[in-house]
């Protein structure tokens, strides 16, 4: 049994996290801002004998005494993460710098939650973890970007220095139940208007395209990671090679909801990749086989499904 310090346990990825963990036989300590976690993602997991939330902004210093760390604070979805992106930039940096610090002052194994967000809109494609990203600096994404791009700068240079145990993985687009209805994401934007029979809305031509992993292989790629031997740093793209235009999932939404919402198309937004697909050739090999399990019209049923119940407890 390990103590474990999840940042943004609260969130979409933190609270299945969260479920692994303690599945798993560890003690659990959940520390959320609750800005993007919701406290009903881990409503569930009150009372359990092995776990504890604490409401905490990594900005700030945190003193605990755990035996690994996974670094998940951060707001994930445009929408969130530009609502305040000055705090956005501050919560990859200063979050890192925080809990680089603990993890030293402890002896901890830490693993950063990356994104495929520093390979910005790439010029190679499928992406490997060598390729070093074509990012605008001062865009309106670049406080996501970069802060994860400086959040990775961090982790290394911890380890160079200080021979500190990291783990970085990238994740790659990841959904599934408990994504928040109005992150602006793709799918769960898809989902919600399809089930309330609102126009479906896509942004471009619907040719740029995303790889869809579901949450549960998403987790079981980070806790294989951070299993790995301690050379072992990454970082590690994880995610979901089969690659679908935004027209194709549209229309996998439509059809698995029976909705007869009408795509309706609007401008790309500014800096909106054109293309985003993982090369994981590496977690294939550095993660004991690891590779996605669930097909996107599976992950979709059971993301559906959740949706549903959720805007039928809002009416």
């Amino acid at each position: 049994m390990k103590k474990v310090l999840v940042t943004g346990g609260a969130g979409f990825l933190g609270s299945h996290l969260c479920d692994r963990l303690l599945q798993d036989g560890h003690d659990v300590l959940c520390v959320d801002n609750y800005f993007t976690g919701t406290k009903a993602n881990i409503a569930h997991l009150r009372g359990h004998p092995r776990f504890e939330a604490m409401r905490h902004d990594v900005t700030f210093p945190l003193y605990v005494e755990v035996d690994e760390i996974y670094n998940l604070a951060c707001p994930a979805s445009p929408v969130h993460y530009q609502f305040d992106p000055v705090q956005t930039t501050k919560t990859s940096v200063h979050g890192a710098i925080n809990m680089l610090g603990l993890a030293r002052r402890l002896g901890a194994r830490i693993l950063q939650a990356s994104t495929s967000e520093v390979y910005g809109d790439p010029e190679v494609h499928p992406q490997t973890e060598s390729y070093w990203g074509r990012v605008n600096p001062i865009g309106v994404r670049s406080c996501y970007d970069e802060g994860k791009r400086c959040a990775e700068t961090l982790f290394f240079d911890y380890w160079r220095q200080h021979r500190l145990q990291i783990k970085v993985v990238r994740i790659f687009n990841t959904y599934g139940p408990r994504m928040y209805e109005r992150d602006g994401r793709v799918v769960s934007n898809f989902i919600v208007q399809a089930l309330r029979g609102e126009d479906i809305t896509i942004y471009g031509d619907g040719s740029q395209t995303r790889s869809f992993c579901y949450v549960d292989d998403l987790i079981e790629a980070m806790v294989r990671m951070m299993a790995t031997d301690d050379g072992f740093t990454g970082p590690v793209n994880v995610g979901n090679p089969s690659e679908f235009t935004m027209l194709e999932l549209a229309q996998k939404v439509v059809a698995l909801t029976g909705s007869r919402s009408q795509l309706v198309f609007k401008p790309l937004p500014s800096d909106d990749p054109r293309q985003r697909q993982p090369d994981i050739s590496l977690a294939r090999q550095a993660l004991k086989g690891w590779e996605p399990t669930i097909a996107l019209d599976d992950g979709l049923t059971r993301t559906i499904d959740y949706f549903r119940t959720v805007l039928a407890t809002d009416r």
